[in-house]
């Protein structure tokens, strides 16, 4: 068992953390974030019958099904819970400055990409030290809570990125979407849709995470790795946006869209396609015209590996090991599979396991297409990446902003992320 203080990696971490919770991509539940809620007790001694959960969903309050499981669980497990919310970065900050203090939550639900810092910071317990099964999570899912061949928690859902589509504007093109199945055809597709007048394709290029987490689905559908950016598939996927910017497929407002604004300039109508995530299922119904969604296609055909939004449910260290025994309890009662449909469904999130999936795609037709992208997705600090994945993604999305501005050929840039990412993660 690690010891309960994580030790003096933490202040350089804390770094780390942030470069990938301050341009947090593709969580919806904290995304609209404004502050904090419910502050918890500072009662931590065992056997005081108050567990703390600390988890990044401030928009759900005190009378919402989220918080309600939670009190629901701790009842099962003959307990109190006392939660706090914070919004994505300020748990990730108080999280590491609370372990230095020995102060930890007992439960603590955290964005995947943070886990791997968590972990190497000695923060959190492995699923071997505290027991929690996570025999049923899909394998893709899970890899974005594992470092150094542990896993640290268990997937409460997950979401990711496809394409949504205007039925009217595809129409007016005379584009059959299910034509639509690699890069050339959805090129193709956008040449069609510009001669017709209307506008091609929106996403978001921000030079931030989010910039990242919109542009992976296409590198890593080139058959790019991350540990070789300049790659020419890597270089191809750049060059694939950079193209299409030069046509007019794409708007320059991509350079600095968020996701948010990338979506409202396709809820205003114009726009064939936008890349975007399960969190704008709402907003599409609201848009008022005909939509539908399919993958991001993969440069040679089939679906493209998405990276994966959402949460890991994970146990810190404690000074008193006895309050793993309960801490386990609460977190299977979070993550059952009773429990995960309505989970997911209140979080907006694809479940982690197939049987749930298939729950909620009897439920819903309309999340078939987000199950398969689910399945196809990946952790962004997966193949053991951890702590290095941030290191690499700030280069990458220098690289693409440098590529799209026109300041850089897409060879050039991404050479020079290479050679920086190399640096920064020896």
């Amino acid at each position: 068992m690690r010891s309960a203080a994580p030790g003096r990696h933490l202040a350089g971490l804390a770094i780390a953390a942030l470069a990938v919770a301050s341009g947090l991509a593709g969580c919806s539940s904290s995304g609209d974030s404004t502050g904090a809620g419910a502050q918890a007790s500072s009662s931590q001694a065992a056997g005081g019958g108050a567990y703390t959960i600390w988890d990044p969903y401030p928009q759900h309050d005190k009378s919402s099904d989220w918080v309600k499981l939670l009190e629901s669980c701790g009842t099962q497990a003959g307990v109190t819970v006392e939660r706090t919310a914070y919004d994505t970065t300020d748990l990730t900050n108080k999280t590491l400055l609370a372990a230095q203090q020995g102060n930890a939550p007992d439960v603590l639900i955290v964005d995947n990409p943070v886990v791997s810092t968590l972990a190497e910071a000695g923060v959190l317990t492995s699923t071997e030290e505290n027991k929690l099964d996570t025999s049923a999570v899909a394998p893709n899912l899970l890899a974005a809570g594992q470092s150094g061949g542990k896993t640290y928690g268990v997937p409460i859902g997950a979401n990711t990125l496809a394409l949504y589509y205007n039925k009217g504007v595809l129409k007016k093109a005379g584009v059959d979407v299910a034509s639509v199945k690699d890069w050339a055809s959805l090129t193709a597709a956008l040449e069609k849709v510009k001669a017709a007048g209307k506008k091609g394709i929106t996403f978001s290029a921000i030079g931030t995470e989010e910039g990242s987490f919109q542009f992976l689905p296409w590198f890593w559908g080139s058959g790019a790795q991350l540990t070789k950016l300049d790659s020419p598939e890597g270089v191809s996927a750049v060059a694939l946006w950079t193209d299409w910017l030069k046509k007019g497929y794409a708007p320059n407002s991509v350079i600095n869209n968020t996701q948010t604004t990338s979506w409202q300039e396709f809820a205003g109508g114009d726009f064939a396609f936008a890349e975007n995530g399960t969190w704008q299922l709402a907003n599409a119904e609201k848009a008022g015209f005909e939509y539908g969604i399919i993958p991001v296609p993969a440069k040679d055909g089939g679906t493209a590996p998405a990276p994966t939004g959402g949460e890991f449910v994970s146990i810190p260290v404690q000074q008193d090991t006895a309050r793993y025994a309960v801490s386990q309890k609460l977190v299977a009662c979070l993550t059952s599979t009773d429990n995960s449909l309505s989970t997911t469904t209140t979080l907006s999130y694809i479940a982690p396991t197939e049987e749930v999936q298939a729950k909620q795609v009897e439920q819903n037709a309309g999340l078939k297409v987000w199950v398969e992208a689910v399945k196809a997705a990946k952790g962004r600090t997966s193949d053991d990446l951890g702590t290095k994945y941030p290191k690499i993604s700030e280069p990458m999305w220098n690289a693409v902003q440098a590529a799209l501005s026109g300041s850089k050929s897409p060879q050039q840039a991404m050479a020079e992320a290479q050679t920086a990412a190399a640096s920064a993660t020896q």
